[in-house]
């Protein structure tokens, strides 16, 4: 089995790979035709869409995984957010989503000035590529949960509807 993630970014390959331990999976860069910085689970799931659209027309017989990760506005806050999307050979669209965590003020302040999220949390935390490590996840629950585990939840929802799919067409 042979899947293209619409990323080159290893947090989202690797849980892809966590997954799928017996495909190839190979990162391609796409145009998600979203803002680099969705703000709001609707833009962050069609994101997530469109990168599994995108990635599914590179390769035939491939499938294509898209994940992305957002913020979302509550009366109370802003919430990261995350989707995830699976689109199989024969153009089926799987969707999932994931945790849900309320930001502090000083990120929805910068969220709200234009910034992305990713380079907020650089400044934050004064290191460089957490989107690629931890992410802001992994920063706010205190390394209980990384960016790269909360994509591998998505991606396990993704595999399991794919098989059940699967199941009820073969059997």
């Amino acid at each position: 089995m042979k899947i293209i993630v619409g990323s080159q970014n290893p947090a989202k390959l690797n849980a892809v790979k966590a997954v799928f331990p017996k495909a190839t999976i190979e990162g391609i860069e796409v145009d998600t035709r979203v803002s680099s910085q969705p703000f709001s689970d609707e833009e962050t799931l069609e994101g997530a869409i469109n990168r599994a659209k995108e990635s599914v027309k590179a390769e035939k017989g491939a499938m294509g995984i898209g994940l992305e990760g957002g913020v979302m506005e509550f009366e109370d806050g802003i919430y990261l957010c995350n989707w995830g999307s699976l689109v199989d050979t024969y153009g089926n669209v799987f969707t999932a989503g994931g945790a849900r965590i309320p930001l502090p003020e000083e990120i929805k302040q910068g969220l709200e000035k234009g910034k992305e999220l990713g380079d907020l949390m650089d400044e934050y935390t004064q290191k460089q590529g957490i989107r690629k490590k931890e992410g802001a996840i992994g920063i706010f629950t205190n390394q209980q949960v990384s960016r790269g585990a909360m994509f591998t939840h998505v991606v396990r929802l993704l595999r399991g509807q794919y098989e059940f799919l699967t199941k009820q067409t073969d059997g």
